[in-house]
């Protein structure tokens, strides 16, 4: 039960000016027994740089806060998201700091205030959430020693620089790795100065300060046992992924080419499968979700994966629940198993898979490693078995690109589309998503050039036109947002007063088209004395790069040869690729 204490919050009385307010009522059942603030030693919050329903969708933040409980201090651990600009436009003139979820507490009030930063197009909101807790927004300026230390993770702190400026701690790795040693020497040093307190964060493994950095290599922290969840926080409201979630293992060893998150997760590391099992059992149980997603960057390369699925399959049918996969291969193995999942529902919906690219010289590129035969193989077998609708991802600006490629990935499309009607499914729909090719940092492809936005527009029609199947539908992402998260991905410090400025002229929430707005962008690089297509040019091999003194794991001469590989069009066997992220000395 709740009181009516806990929702009498300053900003309730904003509630009926505001696009959907249960955005900001919290009111979330709760596995964690709620520490009392005044009693707590160290106080946490856990900030996400979006709205709450799709925060809350972060696996990672469930993750990092049962970790914390589990530490068996005595450390509060809550929340904070970024509120919507007509609800932040009403705190800022009435004076209404931002507050945490459960204690309703002013984020500024914590110790820490902890980012993760799920990319680039967030980092402007970060700049508002800073704000509106009535802090400072650079970090040379919040020199008192009670405001709190303001920390960052996720995949945004691979690179750094272009949040150097705002950030007092990024934390290089993963949460289980690194909390042990960072949460008690904060709470150890409550009281010292800021300076000293900053300046011991620096000297443990894994901390990147930028006040304090005094060159060398920070190197990634990563675990062999990660934490394992039986319960997860329920939102009172529908959220982006409404559903339960269990990791069934991390990194990826398939070496896509373009694939930041596959290698900067590496080596591999698997739950036991009783241990994933009695998990998802476990949260299903307590929460009520009807569905479970089992998450991973290629869940169907679990060892455990049928096992896992025949094993539950008859008890989660008692409990009217499900399976989903978040990602499948184009083979047959993964057909199956989504057939099996389907299962479990009541009639076949849709299936997506991504190939990628159009053409095999250009999956070879980028080392996707499926053929064409599995492509229609695949095909084949999905409609058969009873879908009707495909969902098909590729991309456009890849590496070595040709109109040719371009032409296939409509006419891959539209052969989908003729065999889903010859094997009978007079039905059958292909919906496919085209997105711009973003160079990342610690890929392969991070000194590639990146197409500009009038190329992106171009091959994005030239794609579109060549279909005139209304059950063909295709779609390509705005080149414009494309730009900018490829400036900011491989930006350096210099970017820094460039997102000040465009927050300062209204940029917010820039992944979302309602609010983003390229123009004011480009004015704040011309006010700042910056060129943003330095930032999209093609980089040299030997040149240094902002983002070198973080190591993920990987040798760079594994980088470099992989792109040449690319360039060749030759294969990287799976996990067998001298990339020094297990310190194996395996096969090249």
């Amino acid at each position: 039960m709740y009181s009516f204490e806990e929702f009498n919050t300053p900003e309730w009385k904003l509630f009926s000016q505001v696009s959907r307010p249960s955005r900001y009522c919290g009111s979330e059942w709760r596995p964690h027994k709620k520490i009392s603030w005044d009693e707590a030693s160290l106080k946490i919050c856990l900030a996400f740089p979006d709205v709450y329903e799709t925060g809350m969708s972060y696996y990672g933040f469930q993750i990092i806060e049962s970790f914390i409980y589990s530490m068996q201090k005595n450390y509060l651990a809550d929340r904070a998201y970024c509120v919507w600009p007509d609800m932040e436009k009403l705190m800022l003139e009435n004076k209404i700091p931002l507050i945490s979820t459960e204690h309703k507490k002013p984020v500024k009030d914590f110790d820490v205030i902890a980012f993760t930063l799920p990319h680039e197009t967030s980092y402007t909101n970060i700049l508002s959430m800073i704000n509106l807790s009535g802090l400072p927004l650079k970090n040379s300026d919040r020199d008192k020693n009670d405001y709190p230390l303001i920390l960052a993770g996720g995949y945004g702190a691979y690179t750094p620089e272009i949040l150097s400026e705002f950030i007092d701690v990024f934390c290089v790795g993963e949460a289980e790795a690194l909390l042990p040693s960072l949460l008690p020497l904060i709470e150890n040093t409550k009281g010292l100065p800021r300076t000293e307190r900053l300046k011991e964060i620096s000297k443990l493994p894994g901390f990147y300060v930028p006040l304090y950095f005094d060159g060398g290599i920070i190197e990634r922290q990563i675990t062999e046992k990660f934490s394992t969840l039986n319960s997860m926080i329920v939102p009172s409201i529908n959220i982006v992924h409404d559903r339960a979630a269990v990791e069934l293992f991390r990194g990826c060893g398939r070496s896509c080419r373009f694939c930041q998150a596959g290698m900067v997760n590496r080596p591999v590391r698997e739950r036991p499968l009783d241990e994933v099992k009695n998990s998802i059992l476990n949260i299903i149980n307590s929460t009520g979700w009807e569905e479970a997603g089992l998450l991973s960057l290629a869940s169907c390369d679990y060892s455990g994966i049928e096992d896992l699925i025949d094993g539950l399959s008859e008890t989660l049918n008692e409990r009217r629940a499900k399976l989903s996969l978040p990602s499948l291969r184009m083979d047959g193995f993964s057909i199956g198993l989504a057939e099996k999942l389907e299962g479990l529902r009541s009639k076949h919906g849709g299936i997506t898979f991504a190939p990628e690219a159009g053409t095999q010289r250009l999956r070879d590129v980028i080392n996707k490693g499926i053929n064409e035969e599995t492509i229609i193989k695949s095909l084949n077998e999905i409609f058969s078995r009873g879908w009707e609708r495909v969902k098909l991802y590729f991309m456009m600006g890849l590496p070595t690109e040709t109109e040719e490629d371009l032409r296939a990935i409509t006419e891959i499309s539209q052969r989908a589309l003729k065999l889903g009607r010859s094997l009978g499914r007079r039905r059958a729909s292909v919906s496919v998503s085209v997105s711009g090719f973003v160079p990342k940092a610690h890929t392969p492809f991070q000194w590639e050039r990146q197409n500009s936005i009038s190329e992106l527009q171009e091959k994005g029609r030239y794609i579109k036109s060549l279909n005139h199947d209304r059950s063909l539908t295709i779609n390509y992402h705005e080149p414009e947002q494309t730009f900018l998260e490829g400036v900011l991905s491989r930006g350096d410090k210099k970017i820094c007063k460039v997102i000040l400025r465009a927050w300062e002229t209204g940029a917010k929430f820039d992944n979302w088209t309602e609010y983003f707005n390229l123009q004011r962008w480009l004015e704040a690089f011309e006010y700042c004395g910056l060129d943003p297509n330095d930032y999209t040019r093609e980089r040299n091999e030997s040149e240094k790069l902002s983002w070198d003194f973080i190591n993920v794991g990987l040798n760079k001469e594994f980088l470099l040869r992989e792109r040449h590989k690319a360039y060749k069009g030759e294969l990287t066997s799976d996990c067998k690729s001298g990339c020094g992220a297990c310190g194996l000395n395996c096969k090249k």
